[in-house]
């Protein structure tokens, strides 16, 4: 994976492109729903806000953030959905603002952040590459949404390794979020990035094995397209069942998408 620095410059990057697909919406077409059921296009974006500034409390005030991890035990099923709500009610130029201002501050606190320091998050603690990469990967997914509402197909870059890379890593939370335990043994998975690059992970020998675009592979962990509309293959029965399952952001198990749904 790359150096902190280089996930960091590609978190921002991954904003940023999201930032110039909303920015010139007119308050209207914010209003516009997208595939998360109940999630306007202003609700993805109040979500990534909200996300954002609780992961900047973690790096710079972890009072504060114990605070919030507090008040999600008192609604650990709704409090997500119920930030994103209150925030979604804001003017769509204040809302940007907020956001834009928020993203910008956690990158230049997480740029701080001392070296070996652990994060405190929902689940357990995370390095800063960690935490940078669970960010872009959120921002593509949720972006994902809005581009899916517009009607728009973006183009996939080289930040799709970061996702893949969360997705490969977060096979075993899949598993454990179904209550079913993990192989004991490592899949193989290999996929073919946007500029026809080979990203590997796991033992060249594995029995089970993932091949495929990256970017199918990105929307399969992601939960943004459902398997039967991807161009992912296995071999093993154990990783035919993974694809089922597969969920690289944390909380209960999604939904994902029905075959053939695309918005």
């Amino acid at each position: 994976m790359a150096n902190v620095g280089a996930l960091l410059d590609d978190m921002c990057a991954e904003g940023d492109e999201l930032d110039e697909l909303v920015a010139g919406l007119d308050e209207e077409r914010w209003s516009l729903a997208t595939p998360a059921e109940g999630w306007t296009i202003a609700h993805q974006i109040a979500h990534l806000a909200w996300t954002d500034d609780v992961a900047l409390l973690s790096a710079t005030g972890p009072d504060g953030f114990a605070a919030v991890v507090e008040q999600a035990m008192q609604d650990p099923f709704g409090f997500v959905d119920a930030g994103a709500e209150e925030r979604a009610r804001a003017r769509p130029a204040d809302l940007l603002s907020s956001w834009r201002i928020g993203r910008s501050q956690l990158a230049e606190a997480l740029r701080r952040v001392e070296d070996g320091r652990k994060l405190a998050w929902f689940g357990p603690p995370m390095g800063v590459g960690s935490m940078a990469t669970a960010r872009l990967m959120e921002t593509w997914a949720h972006g994902q949404d809005i581009a899916d509402a517009l009607g728009v197909t973006r183009a996939p870059t080289a930040r799709l390794r970061n996702v893949a890379h969360i997705g490969v890593r977060t096979r075993d939370f899949a598993y454990a979020t179904h209550g079913q335990t993990p192989p004991a043994e490592p899949f193989r998975v290999e996929l073919v990035g946007p500029g026809g690059e080979a990203w590997e992970w796991g033992p060249a020998d594995a029995a089970q094995r993932i091949t495929g675009p990256a970017l199918d592979f990105c929307l399969l962990v992601t939960q943004r397209r459902h398997p039967d509309d991807l161009a992912v293959e296995t071999v093993g029965a154990d990783a035919a069942h993974w694809l089922t399952i597969a969920q690289a952001f944390a909380g209960a198990p999604g939904e994902g998408r029905k075959p053939g749904q695309h918005s």
